[in-house]
């Protein structure tokens, strides 16, 4: 067998055990899913998941999410107020 080190993470607890439960019903631990990914990292020479920098239009279409939210000025009686607000503002 070949030499191993110990992997040191932080991880937000709650995401720990989430994904601790999910693992576990497919039959693999947190470590097992780390050296998966690990694995994969070294096979593809690559990182093995799509990152996408978002562009002008999502990130726009993200920051008046947050306002909104922030706000929580915006309710709507039924989802056709809720278009009418949209065409107005578009």
């Amino acid at each position: 067998m070949a030499h191993s080190s110990m992997l040191h993470i932080r991880v937000d607890d709650t995401i720990k055990h989430q994904a601790t439960e999910i693992l576990a019903s497919f039959g693999m631990s947190v470590s097992d899913a780390v050296r998966l990914f690990l694995q994969r990292v070294i096979a593809e020479q690559a990182f093995p998941l799509e990152l996408k920098v978002p562009n002008a239009q999502t990130v726009a279409a993200m920051e008046e999410a947050r306002q909104l939210m922030a706000e929580k000025s915006l309710a709507f009686t039924d989802a056709q107020a809720m278009f009418d607000e949209l065409e107005q503002k578009h």
